[in-house]
């Protein structure tokens, strides 16, 4: 989500590769001296300063680009719709992968991990219903392109993954095709999701 951003607001910036940092231990320890929390997406700034949470990076690229190509301006009709749903999308969607993709860590036993992890599909799946119910079309703001769509773009490659959203959000489903075929991305998704 970030790097998308980053390519179409036209911001050089280094991409640093991490091995899988739930599975690869010494990955995970070598990312904390980037980021102590050991979770991506983290930036840093020119200055040094650590940027972590992908909403707060998105709204602070709007501001060091100046620039309202992503994030509707401050008194923008848009604006209070694109805060809630970026937020929404971060906390009720997003957030719950740290428990739905390692549950073992949050209960003891494979079968209560195993029912926790259904848990928490179930409530991804609940939540995207919602953000469904509410996407406009031909993008989540209606005529608008924004970060949001930038944002559905790119989860909808992960659980429950596309056949999903195509079955049972299609106006999501229609707005993550759109995203994937804009020129100025192809690179980026090409590099994140090879397989499509």
């Amino acid at each position: 989500m970030i790097e998308a951003q980053l390519a179409l607001y036209g911001i050089a910036h280094e991409r640093v590769p991490v091995a899988h940092l739930y599975s690869d231990e010494a990955a995970r320890d070598a990312f904390r001296r980037i980021n102590p929390a050991g979770q991506v997406p983290a930036l840093v700034l020119p200055d040094g300063t650590l940027m972590t949470e992908s909403a707060a990076i998105t709204l602070h690229l709007a501001d060091a680009a100046r620039s309202d190509a992503l994030v509707p301006a401050p008194g923008a009709a848009e604006r209070p719709a694109f805060l809630r749903w970026l937020v929404f999308l971060v906390v009720q969607v997003y957030a719950p992968f740290a428990i739905g993709d390692r549950p073992e860590k949050f209960v003891p036993g494979a079968e209560a991990a195993a029912a926790l992890a259904g848990n928490v599909r179930r409530l991804r799946e609940d939540m995207w219903r919602v953000a469904e119910a509410a996407a406009g079309a031909p993008w989540f703001l209606g005529e608008r392109f924004s970060a949001l769509d930038v944002f559905v773009c790119t989860m909808t490659h992960w659980t429950p993954r596309r056949p999903w959203f195509d079955a049972n959000a299609p106006k999501l489903a229609r707005i993550a095709a759109r995203a994937d075929a804009l020129p100025e991305l192809a690179a980026v998704w090409r590099r994140n999701f090879p397989n499509g």
